[in-house]
């Protein structure tokens, strides 16, 4: 009794507790970010990476590293090596670590992956603590540090165990990036996955680039400017801008030389990487040219050259859009939770005459090019000042890129990020070619639960399949997991409960402490109703076995033997037949989405949405609806 006592009180001041902290937590500022980068130059790397494109790539990451964060490089093969000492992200950094990329090279022997993570995350380089910590790996292969296969495989167990553990539980997150399809490709995911990171294959220079500005963007989310054609808008509280602008490697494979990129200022004046101002900073490279110009001319800025894809503009500015992070990979049951905000400089606006100006628009593209979009609190601004959207199911597995736009008029940002949408398993793809509907957890919000209506009768003769023909689903737009579907007494409910007096933890309390009295009360009449049976049971013993055989007989004296009477045959009653009545499907519109294009992407379904013990043609029962 005392344990389920203590188990009462340790609720009911937990709960509370846990309420508050749910109702307070609101959208912030993002810490710095502290990036290690782990470059791999074992002698395997000849083969994978034979003209160094890991040095441009570094070379990439040190530039577009924000300033202010910490960063350091360091390099391995049997041995580990810090390239570039960690440290705040300055000028100076900067350029020690685009001077060393040079000396990236192949000459290793193994690859001691294991002990170059140990070295990087080791405690006189992080001061103690990993929060927020992002370890950027480049490799080509598998865990190599013995001629012993056994050893090997070991080595790998102990860092998915032991080290990674102890890493991921201090906060350090890992986004491997494998050079070739030879990697251990599951050993490095696994590695990404339990430390909630990303995993990239890069086989190519601009596919490496990509992969690491992705896993940047992971560890130091960066605002950016839109680019309509070639042209981005610079507003006046903009301090700094860097443009990132890629190169079109198949139109500038058509000539000897490519086309140097060329910048025009909203005063017409044009801007060279051969002549360069006080104010400009001009890196070009084979794939890209970064540049980055500070106390930038407010208005049209026009880039004159190819653009290929992944070019963008990040700014630096007071007004800041913040995005809530964006998980590397996400699944219907654990969905992307969109969350928007704007800052001037640490305060969050929430004035409606500066969000009335302002759309925000959220589009998702999938990796063949096919995008959906949809605008976030168009009717009217949110009144705390967040934008909120749901992402929970998509058509099919695989990368897409998630962008956010807010056009204010007199300016413009833009948030780029990419996740991976998965499909646990017991999930199946359809082969139904479906448009793609990047809210659909919003809509089924919306949507009152209704009675699932029945299927189509099976034939007698034929087996129950666990999988369902694609030639036999009529509406594939309206199947949805039972837990999408949300009780709009329930919806009501948390409505009026955002419209408390009080604040919610404080109903908490108020429960817990009466949960407890009401127990306490239980537990005491329980005890009274023992002590009576223990009184009750002990009167019983007490009587003999001859006041018993006396019973008996007298009951038997008294009884009558009766005949048995010819039962009346009923009446034939026979019910009349009436057909179940069919309520009408529900089916989840598209109305507020642009999605025109979106016409040759699959759908997956889940073989249990239906119940297991509802037959086809079967209404279900009352409890199977519960």
């Amino acid at each position: 009794m005392s344990r389920l006592l203590t188990l009462v009180l340790v609720t009911a001041v937990w709960l509370p507790g846990t309420l508050w902290a749910q109702e307070t937590t609101k959208l912030t500022l993002p810490e710095r970010a502290d990036v290690r980068i782990i470059v791999d130059i074992s002698g395997s790397m000849k083969q994978t990476d034979p003209n160094d494109l890991r040095q441009p790539a570094v070379r990439l990451l040190a530039g577009v590293i924000p300033e202010g964060n910490t960063a350091g490089v360091w390099t391995f093969g049997q041995y580990v090596n810090m390239l570039v000492p960690h440290g705040e992200v300055t000028d100076s950094w900067r350029k020690t670590a685009i001077d060393r990329s040079q000396q990236i090279n192949s000459v290793a022997l193994r690859t001691n992956l294991g002990k170059a993570i140990e070295v990087a995350s080791d405690d006189y380089v992080t001061g103690g603590t990993l929060e927020n910590t992002h370890f950027i790996l480049l490799t080509d292969g598998n865990v190599d540090i013995s001629d012993s296969a056994d050893v090997n495989q070991a080595e790998e167990k102990r860092i998915l165990g032991e080290i990674l553990t102890n890493l991921a539980a201090r906060g350090a997150t890992f986004h491997p990036v494998a050079l070739s399809d030879l990697a251990d490709a599951g050993f490095l995911k696994t590695l990404a996955e339990k430390s909630q990171g990303s995993f990239r294959i890069a086989d190519t220079a601009e596919s490496l680039n990509l992969a690491f500005l992705d896993a940047l963007n992971s560890a130091a989310p960066q605002e950016q400017i839109p680019i309509e054609g070639n042209a981005f808008t610079v507003d006046s509280g903009v301090k700094e801008f860097t443009a990132l602008v890629f190169r079109d490697q198949i139109k500038a494979g058509e000539t000897a030389e490519p086309a140097g990129l060329q910048l025009i200022q909203p005063d017409g004046e044009t801007l060279l990487q051969t002549a360069q101002p006080g104010n400009v900073r001009w890196a070009r490279e084979e794939a890209y040219d970064l540049v980055t110009i500070t106390e930038p001319q407010a208005g049209e800025w026009r880039l004159k050259g190819e653009l290929g894809e992944g070019s963008r503009v990040t700014v630096v500015s007071d007004l800041r859009m913040v995005v809530g992070p964006v998980p590397a990979t996400f699944t219907a049951k654990s969905p992307v939770e969109v969350r928007v905000a704007f800052f001037e400089k640490t305060e969050k606006v929430i004035n409606p005459e500066f969000l009335d100006v302002i759309s925000v628009e959220l589009s998702l593209t999938s990796e063949d090019g096919h995008s959906g979009k949809k605008a976030l609190s168009p009717e009217q601004p949110p009144e705390d000042g967040e934008y909120t959207d749901t992402i929970n199911k998509l058509p099919a597995e695989g990368l897409y890129r998630l962008d956010i736009v807010a056009d204010g008029k007199t300016f413009a940002r833009k948030f780029t990020a990419t996740t991976e949408f998965m499909v646990p398993v017991g999930l199946v793809e359809s082969t139904i070619e479906a448009p793609i509907d990047i809210s659909f957890a919003e809509q089924a919000e919306q949507t009152p639960a209704a009675e699932p209506a029945p299927q189509p009768a099976a034939e007698p003769e034929e087996e129950p399949s666990n999988e369902e023909e694609p030639s036999a689903i009529k509406q594939p737009s309206a199947i949805t997991e039972p837990s999408a579907i949300k009780d709009p007494i329930a919806e009501k409910a948390q409505e009026d409960e955002s419209a408390l007096p009080m604040p919610i933890w404080m109903i908490g309390a108020g429960g817990g402490l009466l949960l407890v009295i009401a127990l306490i009360i239980f537990l005491l009449r329980r005890k009274r109703r023992s002590e009576q049976a223990e009184v009750s049971t002990a009167s019983e013993e007490t009587e003999s076995l001859d006041d018993l055989q006396q019973e008996m007989a007298d009951i038997e004296a008294e009884t009558p033997i009766l005949m048995p009477e010819e039962p009346e045959e009923p009446e034939e009653n026979i019910p009349e037949l009436t057909e179940p009545a069919q309520d009408d499907e529900e089916e989840f519109g598209l109305d507020d989405f642009d999605l025109s294009e979106f016409d040759d992407l699959p759908e997956y379904y889940s073989s249990d949405t239906l119940d297991p013990d509802t037959k086809p043609g079967e209404e279900p029962d009352d409890e199977q609806k519960k």
